[in-house]
């Protein structure tokens, strides 16, 4: 698969608006400002395809990336205590409406921040991954800010944290140095060859 070929294809601020599911998705979640947009420019190899905001909050679409195997779907991000109430039910109805439409998803990419215990958001999130039975891999961002000592740690506090949770792998991203990248691209065109053979049995 190569990722370089990818291309904006659209953005949805509503359920109605989401296009039609013909192709595996590979989905990104995470809060506000954990580097989602940055992960998925280095996936992809660009720099600036998916826009990185410097305003916490400020993405409230859902975007869609296209590939001619697959699909990279970019959630807005949760957690953020200044959006609106109105702003923050839109988004879980956009949210939780694209997740239980019964589309095409072959991985949801879940971000945590490496450097900090996960959130209770992004417990929430994970545990309504495992409620819908969605695949999903663990991405544990920015670990180029911690040193090596601080970085094992962190990673063995969330294996011990997610110890129950069977066959979700757990890998260490940076969107600076490249670390994980790899690993990640290798996992998800594993999950979309995995979907296109289930869809087509």
């Amino acid at each position: 698969m190569n990722f370089q070929n990818a291309a904006f294809e659209f953005c949805a601020g509503r359920f109605h608006q989401l296009p039609a599911s013909d192709l595996p998705e590979i989905v990104f979640s995470g809060r506000s400002n954990v580097g989602k947009s940055s992960l998925i420019n280095k996936l992809l190899n660009r720099k600036a395809l998916a826009r990185v905001s410097a305003k916490p909050g400020k993405t409230g679409t859902i975007n869609f990336y296209r590939l001619p195997e697959c699909r990279l779907v970019d959630l807005p991000g949760y957690g953020y205590a200044k959006v609106s109430a109105a702003e923050k039910q839109r988004w879980a109805e956009l949210v939780e409406g694209y997740l239980g439409a019964d589309r095409k998803i072959a991985c949801v990419v879940q971000i945590i921040d490496l450097r900090h215990e996960p959130t209770r958001d992004d417990l929430h999130m994970i545990q309504y991954l495992l409620d819908q039975e969605l695949p999903f891999v663990i991405a544990a961002t920015k670990s180029d800010k911690l040193n090596k000592t601080q970085r094992e740690e962190r990673l063995a506090g969330n294996r011990e944290l997610f110890a129950e949770i069977d066959d979700v792998p757990l890998q260490a991203v940076s969107s600076l140095t490249g670390e994980g990248i790899e690993a990640l691209k290798d996992h998800i065109e594993r999950c979309c060859e995995e979907s296109g053979a289930s869809a087509s049995s």
